[in-house]
């Protein structure tokens, strides 16, 4: 009982936000749309939260019916009004993460799982020393890289108001007045009735540009602030002596945490990207740093008054000042403002060069621009060493050292934007430039498409020994030709302009053979990026080519794909001199998933991993990998705290890059405090995972491989044919899937600047993976994470497989072990149970009901939902439990928010239902009130979901 007791209390604050948010904006609803939609919203919310409580089917159909009576404007408003109930719940959610850690932060003696603090405690206590710490730091690299995958369902105009009433929430928190605190609520009540009155669907589809300034927006918000303060707890756990009070800051630490981006760089499917877009992504990050340096130090210009009346300065600091070119009266005895004036012009001059903008905020006197980064970080180490060494170590971690550690992360360029193309694009590129040149191949043209692997391995290599280029500024090339090659040449100019961490990687989709990334580097030989084989390769040179393995066949033959790259010899050398002894590999986790499965995409992802680590071992390679996770389960979305420690050993070591997706990155980066969270997740992960018993992790994964790994291939093979039988040899599935989801709908949300089909028309392989997840989540039955695991489980009981335990009790417990002890499985597990538990078969028979052909619906319905149950049934047998019944706070706030996500679900399913006969009747006019609806739904459904894209 005491723990019930305590468990409530601790949920206590949480509630206490939500009915405060929820009184909020049913006080605005009922001001500006009248009490009659007040009482209709009112109805269906208590008709709804009865029916999820009670669970009597009499009340769901009376939701049913409520649902239908909805006409007119009522059909908005409802969806409005439940859609924004949900995003408010989902920044109280928020808040109570961030007070939840918090709260554990106090207590010193139990740090969070997952924070800085706890890694490094916990590697101690496997004897790993501080030393070693910095050691893997210096040449580490985390990064998140934010994408541009259209499941962000939310206007940037919505999340500004998400941070204000978080930012009001927050504040309610401490000791008010009476007076502070009927303030605060009236500024909650404006910001909520901000929203109502906001326009939370997109009228025109998002651009390019607008997914950049998008992402930018948590660089403001977010990133640019927490990194630092990041860096700076890092330094004070491993620097000890610089916890006392006037003891000099450590220097800034290696920059291991980055940031990067797809968006202005990612072509793969999508048209609208170029070298253009490419441009503008670099001069907007670059803006919008220099905009954050000129404040910084704008404002450690305000801070540092100190005067030599009082205190002394270093030489070195008395001479910039006096090279700033400041000579105020007023300033004369203040050397730290006259320094800092001079640093103001410097950096204006420097954006001014780069951007072409004037971002200062104040006049200038006459300076030079700083040509690197390195040159101002040694003015700012100057004024740092000097507070040092006089007494103002403690004035200088206020504001300088954040900064200082900022251009060490940052440059002059904010984040490192990725290229990515299709292999089959670069293919038909070089084919032309080989035709047009008039290349020679066995005494004839060359026909570069006709060749085998073998000779166009041959040809390709040899190309790259050329000094002569292939390209003439004589000759006209085909659309797609001249813009693989202006993306190129504007990457090479970009990093003259930036920095060569502006751009760094060139990653290849549809990776299927060595010819495949020999064509990348040929076309950066035609850049000018590189220069030919043989010659001095100086460091960073170049774009890295990075295999995207996508597909099941593809993770199957990336390892030999990898192993011949790396026995080149022109590009081992190439690794070594400009690569640092790094070599990337990108996984692919949603078109895996929609080729094979979930369990089939998870285990060839996990073998994969184990094979890479043993080809870059033998060759002493240091392998990167880039992991392209998405929001949902079947995109690789879970905890990622869990999924890095959950990786093989070896694949880790102080080297990832992941994808941050979609929603993902509103739900985790939208507010500084739960971004710092997470990234602070990140890297306390990698941390455990690279240093924390190795040895022993490599041996006791080598036993779960030895003893379980057979176990895993034959329920993998059975889950696939499960999954395929189903998606792709089922007649008519694909018919089923665009009735009973809202795939057409969705395709039509202005949600992303990417085409949701690669080609028209309705073959499942044709969709891309993004949309093809998120459909199954709207309708409730995220098939993408877990179809087919029932089956696989439950012919292994009843069967095994070689070597199995002989009885099916046997096989039982060598699955319940398992699930309790190896990583690898208890995750995936875990995270399937989570989208189990987000499922509902109930709703998705209603949606099921779209299908007009009974027969259809009937057969492909009952094999999902035979299957579901399977699924259920087999998971319950394994951890011996009923779903989440070891998290109560996550079953609890989803048996909250699935009384308000039913009647989205509810109102989804009438309105296409609608919509769609209007359509087929030629005399129907088309109700935009209707579309935009059911718009209206889309959006709420992901964001009470929050992973399902």
């Amino acid at each position: 009982m005491n723990a019930m007791r305590q468990q409530s209390d601790s949920a206590e604050p949480l509630r206490h936000d939500i009915r405060l948010l929820g009184r909020l904006l049913g006080t605005v609803i009922e001001e500006c749309e009248g009490k009659r939609v007040f009482d209709t919203i009112e109805t269906l919310r208590r008709t709804a939260v009865k029916f999820r409580r009670e669970g009597n089917d009499a009340d769901g159909k009376l939701l049913e019916q409520r649902v239908k009576r909805l006409q007119d404007s009522d059909p908005n408003s409802v969806a409005r009004a439940f859609s924004y109930f949900l995003h408010l719940a989902n920044i109280a959610d928020d808040r109570d993460q961030n007070r939840r850690q918090r709260a554990r932060a106090i207590a010193d003696d139990a740090p969070a799982r997952g924070s800085l603090r706890e890694a490094v405690q916990t590697l101690g206590r496997h004897g790993v020393g501080v030393a070693r710490i910095r050691r893997l730091l210096a040449d580490a690299c985390v990064m998140p890289v934010l994408t541009a995958h259209p499941t962000e369902v939310q206007r940037k105009s919505t999340l500004d108001v998400h941070r204000e009433i978080a930012a009001g929430l927050t504040q309610r928190e401490g000791p008010l007045t009476p007076e502070e605190l009927a303030d605060l609520d009236a500024s909650l009540l404006g910001r909520v009735a901000t929203l109502w009155q906001t326009r939370m669907l997109r009228y025109t589809r998002l651009t390019v540009a607008d997914e950049i300034e998008n992402a930018l927006s948590y660089y403001r918000s977010t990133f640019l602030q927490v990194i630092p303060r990041l860096y700076g707890d890092l330094s004070r756990l491993l620097n000890r002596e610089s916890a006392k009070p006037f003891a000099a800051p450590p220097p800034p630490l290696e920059p291991f945490l980055r940031m990067g981006s797809w968006i202005g760089g990612d072509r793969d499917g999508n048209p609208n990207v170029d070298a253009g877009t490419l441009e503008r992504a670099l001069l907007r990050q670059a803006t919008v740093l220099f905009e954050h340096y000129l404040q910084e130090v704008h404002a450690l210009g305000a801070e540092l008054s100190i005067t030599t009346l009082l205190i002394a300065v270093d030489a070195e600091l008395l001479a910039l000042a006096e090279a700033s070119g400041d000579d105020s009266p007023h300033r004369r005895d203040e050397p730290y403002r006259r320094a800092l004036v001079g640093v103001y012009a410097r950096l204006a001059a420097t954006a001014q060069r780069l951007t072409g903008q004037d971002l200062a905020r104040r006049s200038t006197v006459a300076a030079p621009p700083y040509d690197t980064p390195q040159e101002l970080s040694a003015d700012l180490a100057t004024i740092a060493a000097s507070l040092a060494a006089h007494h103002g170590s403690p004035i200088g971690k206020l504001r300088l050292a954040g900064l200082q550690q900022a251009v060490e992360v940052f440059g002059f360029h904010l984040a490192t934007v990725d290229l990515r193309q299709s292999s089959d694009v670069h293919e038909r590129a070089l084919a032309e430039l080989f035709s047009r040149a008039g290349v020679q191949h066995a005494g004839k043209p060359l026909d570069y498409l006709a060749l085998d692997e073998d000779e166009r391995v041959a040809l390709l290599r040899a190309e790259l020994s050329q000094a002569r280029p292939l390209a003439s500024p004589w000759i006209a090339y085909s659309e797609d030709t001249t813009r693989e090659l202006a993306v190129l040449r504007a990457a090479a100019a970009g990093r003259a302009r930036y920095g060569k961490q502006a751009v760094r990687q060139t990653i290849v989709s549809h990776t299927e053979t060595l010819s495949d990334l020999l064509e990348v580097m040929v076309l950066q030989k035609e850049a000018g990026l590189i220069a030919p084989a043989g010659q001095d390769i100086p460091p960073e040179d170049g774009l890295m080519v990075v295999p995207l393995f996508e597909t099941i066949p593809d993770l199957q033959r990336g390892a030999d794909i990898m192993a011949a790259w790396l026995d080149l010899p022109e590009i081992r050398q190439r690794v070594k001199q400009a690569q640092n002894g790094a070599q990337e590999v990108m996984l692919g986790y949603s078109d895996s998933n929609k080729d094979g499965g979930f369990l089939t995409s998870n285990w060839s992802l996990y073998q994969a991993e184990r094979a890479l680590v043993d080809v870059f071992s033998a060759r002493h390679v240091r392998l990167r990998l880039f992991h392209g996770r998405g929001g949902s389960v079947g995109r690789g979305g879970g905890s990622s705290f869990d999924a890095i420690l959950a990786q093989p050993p070896g694949t880790v070591a102080g080297q990832i890059r992941l994808t941050e997706q979609g929603e993902v990155i509103q739900s985790k980066y939208k507010d500084a405090e739960v971004g710092r969270w997470h990234l602070e997740l990140l890297v306390a992960a990698t941390l455990e995972s690279s240093l924390a018993a190795r040895a022993e992790a490599t041996s006791a994964e080598d036993a779960h491989m030895a003893h379980h790994g057979p176990a895993m291939s034959f329920m993998s093979d059975t889950a696939q044919r499960t999954y395929r039988g189903l998606v792709y040899d089922t007649p008519g599935f694909a018919d089923y899937f665009f009735a009973a989801t809202p795939i057409s709908e969705i395709a039509g949300l202005n949600i992303g600047s990417r085409p949701a089909s690669r080609k028209k028309g309705q073959r499942i392989e044709d969709l891309r993976a993004i949309p093809w997840g998120f459909s199954w989540a709207q309708c409730r039955l995220m098939l993408t994470g877990w179809y087919g695991m029932g089956s696989a489980i439950e012919a292994y009981l009843e069967t095994g497989a070689p070597d199995a335990p002989r009885s099916r009790r046997g096989r039982l417990a060598q699955l319940r072990e398992m699930a309790r002890d190896w990583p690898a499985f208890r995750t995936l597990l875990s995270n399937m149970e989570m989208v189990l538990a987000k499922s509902d078969l109930a709703i998705a028979a209603r949606y099921a009901q779209l299908v007009q052909q009974r027969g259809l619906r009937e057969r492909i319905f009952g094999a999902i939902s035979a299957e579901h149950g399977r699924t259920l049934a087999m998971l319950k047998l394994l951890t011996q439990r009923e779903l989440l019944a070891d998290n109560p706070t996550l079953q609890a706030s989803l048996r909250e928010r699935f009384a308000y996500i039913d009647p989205l679900n509810y109102l989804q399913i009438e309105l296409i239902r609608r919509h769609r006969a209007a359509q087929k009747n030629p005399r129907a006019e088309i109700d935009k009130r209707v579309q935009r609806a059911i718009h209206l739904t889309i959006n709420g459904i992901a964001a009470g979901l929050r992973n399902s894209g």
